[in-house]
């Protein structure tokens, strides 16, 4: 039987590229932090805090390999390199900022439900063998 599928989570699925895309921590860190415009790597770590240099230029260079964010490099002594969301790379603030606001509003919740599953956990008889 032939069927169209409307499963969002099949391997060659684009909304399955869009949760990978957002599924690594520091890609939607990184343009969220590039969302009012160009940004030097210094610059860049400073906003965001705990990306060390390297973990930052592999999420430019994961960002920039899929379309998201431009780099750009200034001439001179020293020379300067700039990174900036592209117009693709804009389109995803309005998912990023309706995650965050989510976050925002339940992470308390899951937060508790958490705690909930340690506290269980601790309190649970170890498993037989």
């Amino acid at each position: 039987m032939w069927y169209v599928t409307t499963d969002a989570f099949l391997a060659d699925c684009r909304a399955r590229l869009a949760f990978d895309l957002l599924s690594n921590t520091w890609n939607a860190v990184v343009v969220w932090a590039l969302r009012d415009g160009p940004r030097r790597p210094v610059e860049l770590r400073e906003r965001i805090g705990g990306i060390s240099s390297k973990v930052l230029n592999e999420t430019l260079r994961r960002l920039q390999f899929n379309g998201l964010v431009d780099r750009q490099a200034h001439p001179g002594a020293p020379a300067r390199v700039e990174y900036r969301l592209t117009a693709l790379g804009q389109t995803l603030l309005a998912p990023i900022d309706a995650v965050g606001a989510w976050g925002f509003e339940h992470g308390d919740e899951v937060m508790t439900a958490q705690d909930a599953a340690c506290t269980a956990a601790a309190h649970s008889p170890p498993p037989a063998g």
